[in-house]
Parts: C-alpha cells; structure tokens; sequence
C-alpha cells in the first residue's frame, strides 16, 4: 500500500490559518535518528489505525493463541474521543486445554472491558466512560481467570492487554506475552515484565540477559490465568505519544526475532496489518517454534 499517509491538499489562502479550540497544530518533520519515520502530518481527526498477524507456526500443529482488535472514533463540532482495545492471550503449551484457555480469556476480558467502556464514550459527559480504566482492566482480568478456570480447567493462559482512550493506554498484563511503545524516534520502549523464573532470577542478578536466553526453564511462568494461585496483575497507565506505535506479541514472535529487526520492520506509509504479516513471516523463517501473535497499533 504506497503512500497510505499522503500530505492534505494545500489550505486556501482566505481560510484560516490557526486550528480549531482544542486541536494541535500538526508535528513538524522527522527527526534524523529514524529510519523509517513518522509521517509529517497527523490524521485529522486523530485515530487509531491497526493491524494484525497469527499463524500456527512451523513446529506447532494447533493454534493456542488468541487475540482481539477494535477501535472506535466519535468525531463532531463539540468533541472528539477515540477508542481502542487489543489484546494477546497466549494458551500454555504443553497444557490441556490451552486454546479453550486463550479463548475463553479473550471473550471474556474484551466483553467485560467494553461492556464498561463504550456505552460512556456516547454518553453526552465523555468522562462517564473511564471511572477507574485500571480497576476495568483489573475487573476484567479478574473474570477472564474465572472463566478460564471454568472452560478449560487444568489450562493456563497469558494476557497482555491496552485499552487506549485519548492519549493514554492503560495496560493490564499477565504472564509472558510482551507491549511495546515505539515513538516517530526510533525509541523503543518494554511496557511489560515477563512473570518467568528467569526473568525473577535476572532481577535478583542471578542471571544475564544472554544466560536468561539458553535457560532450560526459560518458558516456566511463575503466573498465569488458570492457576490456582491468587493472581497479581500488572496494571499502568501511560502516556500514548503521538504519532507513535503500540506493539503487543506473543512470545512466539519476541522470542524468535530481535526487538531490532522487529522494529525495524516498521515502515509508516504502509498499513500495520502489512507489516504484522512480514513480522509473523521473519518468525516463521526463523524456525517458527510456537504460535506468533502479533498487533500493531498507530495512533496518527
């Protein structure tokens, strides 16, 4: 898709040149430390556009991963609000049940999150739709275990979750699949831990990164959905840079292709779904161990 971004058509002299009570002024130029930087101009009004990619992989036979994508935009003379929730679950190999796992924690996480979210964005007072996002997000955790739990006991999932509204995105995170910022800079950003042993062995500095990679035990999660003990989610709202981009994956992607050569991927004329496709694709040529998902969200 070739110049997905292209520049407006040029204002008329006799309109005016100030923006609109409430609207920026479009960002300047690309900075020089990027190697595929962010269109100059954003899209008015702001949105989020996003993509995604999953395959079975090379060495796997069933899916266990899930994921789910939407975006809403109201956009009028009085307001302006913009919507999205994406998320990754990632069944437990090796476990029973992990698809019905996956599954069952996406359907209902996203039905629990938006069931709370969406009917406040049409509400006239756009601050009815937030109340505590974190405590939405938490809630919504809460009942995705409960309904793993229920549909596939004896399975286990993980569950990275990011609901944007406005600039921000609230993370609600469980287990090892990974959310990443990247900003019109280059600057990558880890918006995850990953709750495994050695990730615990490498905080307490027992480990090195390289060790951590060759680790027998690299896979074991000390918490997922579908354990019996109480879970402990991670749970942040942060800042969503615009432009900029949301990344989340499954470990069937991360753990598989560098965060250099994943990024690098990123190309901000072309569409993310095109780039989620190469992505999966650089996976898959590297061995494509496990199920890789993977969506990529611009906010422009």
């Amino acid at each position: 898709m070739k110049n997905l971004f292209a520049r407006n058509p040029r204002r008329n002299k006799d309109q005016p040149n100030d923006p609109p009570p409430g609207q920026e002024t479009p960002g300047g130029g690309a900075e020089s430390g990027s190697e595929n930087p962010a269109p100059e101009i954003r899209l008015e009004p702001p949105q989020l556009l996003y993509g995604a990619g999953q395959s079975v992989g090379i060495e796997r036979y069933e899916n266990e991963d899930a994921l789910f994508a939407t975006s809403l935009l109201l956009a009028s003379g009085l307001r302006q609000e913009r919507m999205g929730f994406f998320l990754v679950a990632d069944g437990m190999g090796g476990h029973q049940h992990g698809k019905e796992a996956s599954h069952a924690a996406a359907r209902v996480m996203t039905g629990t999150v938006l069931g709370k979210i969406t009917p406040g964005i049409l509400q006239s007072d756009p601050a009815q739709a937030a109340g505590s996002l974190q405590e939405t997000l938490l809630e919504g955790i809460q009942e995705a275990q409960k309904a793993v739990l229920e549909a596939a006991p004896g399975g286990g999932t993980t569950l990275t979750a990011a609901l944007v509204l406005g600039d921000n995105v609230t993370i609600g995170h469980v287990g090892d699949s990974r959310a990443y910022f990247y900003s019109r800079e280059g600057e990558i950003t880890r918006l995850t831990d990953d709750h495994t042993l050695v990730q615990r062995l490498q905080d307490l500095g027992q480990l090195t990164e390289s060790e951590s990679r060759e680790h027998p035990y690299r896979n074991v999660l000390y918490q997922a959905l579908g354990q019996d003990e109480p879970l402990q989610p991670d749970i942040k709202t942060l800042h969503f840079k615009q432009p900029g981009a949301l990344l989340l994956c499954s470990d069937g992607l991360w753990g598989v292709v560098s965060e250099k050569k994943l990024f690098g991927l990123i190309d901000w004329t072309r569409h993310p779904a095109e780039v989620c496709q190469e992505m999966v694709q650089m996976a898959n040529e590297a061995g494509g161990p496990d199920n890789i998902s993977v969506i990529l969200v611009y906010l422009l």
